[in-house]
């Protein structure tokens, strides 16, 4: 019922203004994905679709997830990640193979190649490989003494380092890092390899050579556009538009834009689809609007996460805290478990949503949910607990029965204590909301990770200032409220 209503509410809110629905686009939290996937968003526009952007989605894992199961429509994938990743080694990794398969056990399509192969890659600084006469992935196996950091994903991946090492014979054991951190990590020696996607605009930058894959251990990574069954015929023929335009060298220089020029991935899709005349320059109005928009529906989406994840904290909290506060006995194994559920890191509490409820709102908000039980059903437990023996022998020879006596003396005097945590649950929720996009449900986080992914200030700022002043707004709004509904002198015992 619950996944049903959330569903409902972001289906009502992803309408246009004419009521069609929207084809939603997905990308992984990385520069290509973000490039690529804002580019299938505008040639879907340009084509006279409505488009719904769900970027900074986790990793494969979380892409897949939300395309099988509808949470998004199309993504850019790569035919080498599909089939070791994804199938498992099941088909080779090619169109008429994959699509075959694809089609027949998951309703799923790919389009033809954009027209580059993003392999993966080990890397390393020139001079160091110089130094060390390391040129192929085989020489590693006799440098032990080099460090190798990895991206996680790249650790655990079917393609990656576990099924890398035994065939090539590495004995290192390589630290995990983030990817966009793997570079300057390089430069300053903390690790001496890393791995790479061979179109990252920070190897020609950073003077880095790609080590040869001697062995032939990875497949073609053909970047494809992946989308499901039932897409428009219109949609499709948009998205084919891209099939042979990109070499590696073209995906790379827009990397480095993205990276070293600070320059926006919508800019950097917009204007490479516009030189290919793929798509038809828009005025420099209708791209302001454009950008106005986003931040309003990305605050709009928070927004929305955090009043529904605290009302149903609210409504489950204070009547089980009234119970608590009447069952003592119970009290403490209760307060134990939801603060047990407070000390799970966050983006592991939402990464663990993910098998049980798929990506999008509705594991947001039964995250979100969980974090902001704990401050309510506990103040609601020491709102009750504190509140005047002697006020409550008064309630008793006055003949209250004790729902009387919940009703008219307890819950009135636990209110102030009451709203104080249903406050610090409020602020708790606005900031824990902005992780929420790592699983697609949108929000000003998608500004943040974008930022971090891209190292863009600018981006960060347009995700954590809104969402800051949306945690000032609601402590506002609770000290209006709590002037409201409380008296003076119950205000100032609280405090």
């Amino acid at each position: 019922m619950i996944r049903s209503i959330v569903i409902a509410i972001c289906s009502v809110l992803a309408l246009s203004a004419v009521g069609q629905p929207v084809l939603r686009v997905g990308a992984k939290h990385f520069n290509e994905g973000y490039i690529l996937g804002e580019m299938q968003a505008l040639l879907l526009e340009d084509g006279g679709y409505n488009v719904e952007r769900k970027f900074s989605l986790g990793g494969t894992a979380v892409c897949f997830e939300a395309l099988a199961n509808g949470a998004i429509d199309i993504y850019p994938e790569y035919t080498g990640t599909i089939a070791a990743e994804i199938l498992r080694g099941a088909v080779p990794a090619t169109y008429d193979s994959l699509n075959i398969y694809l089609k027949a056990h998951h309703d799923l399509h790919i389009s033809r190649p954009f027209g580059f192969n993003n392999t993966y890659a080990l890397v390393m600084l020139k001079t160091a490989a110089s130094r060390y006469g390391v040129h192929t992935i085989s020489d590693l196996r006799t440098q032990g003494a080099i460090n190798l950091g990895l991206s996680y994903e790249f650790l655990k991946r079917q393609d990656g380092w576990q099924a890398l090492a035994p065939v090539y014979g590495l004995q290192q054991r390589p630290v995990g890092l983030e990817h966009g951190l793997a570079y300057q990590a390089l430069r300053d020696g903390s690790i001496g390899v890393t791995d790479a996607y061979s179109t990252d605009g920070e190897i020609e930058h950073f003077g880095l050579v790609l080590l040869t894959d001697d062995r032939s251990f990875f497949p073609r990574y053909e970047a494809v556009s992946f989308y499901r069954s039932g897409l428009p015929e219109g949609a499709i023929r948009q998205l084919d538009k891209l099939t042979g335009t990109l070499t590696a060298g073209e995906m790379q220089a827009l990397n480095a834009k993205a990276i070293f020029e600070k320059t926006g991935y919508g800019q950097i899709a917009y204007d490479f689809l516009v030189s290919k005349g793929l798509i038809q320059r828009k005025t420099d109005e209708d791209r302001r609007t454009s950008m106005w928009s986003d931040l309003v529906r990305h605050t709009g989406e928070h927004l929305l996460l955090t009043v529904i994840a605290l009302l149903v904290s609210v409504v489950v909290a204070v009547p089980l805290g009234v119970v608590v506060y009447r069952l003592p006995m119970a009290s403490r194994a209760i307060l134990y478990v939801t603060g047990i559920l407070q000390t799970v890191p966050s983006i592991a509490l939402l990464a663990l949503m993910i098998p049980l409820f798929g990506i999008g709102a509705l594991p947001a908000v039964i995250a979100l949910f969980l974090y902001a039980l704990l401050p309510v059903l506990r103040n609601t437990i020491s709102g009750l607990t504190t509140v005047d023996p002697a006020l409550k022998k008064v309630a008793i020879g006055m003949g209250m029965n004790r729902w009387q006596q919940l009703r008219y003396v307890e819950f009135p005097l636990a209110l102030p204590v009451l709203l104080t945590g249903i406050r610090t649950a409020a602020v708790i929720t606005v900031g824990t909301a902005t992780l929420a996009a790592f699983i697609g449900a949108g929000g000003l986080g998608e500004f943040i990770v974008t930022g971090l992914a891209l190292n863009d200030s600018t981006l960060i700022l347009r995700g954590a200032v809104p969402a800051a002043l949306l945690a000032i707004v609601i402590e506002l709004l609770f000290e209006w409220i709590e002037r409201r509904v409380i008296p003076a002198h119950l205000r100032r015992r609280s405090l």
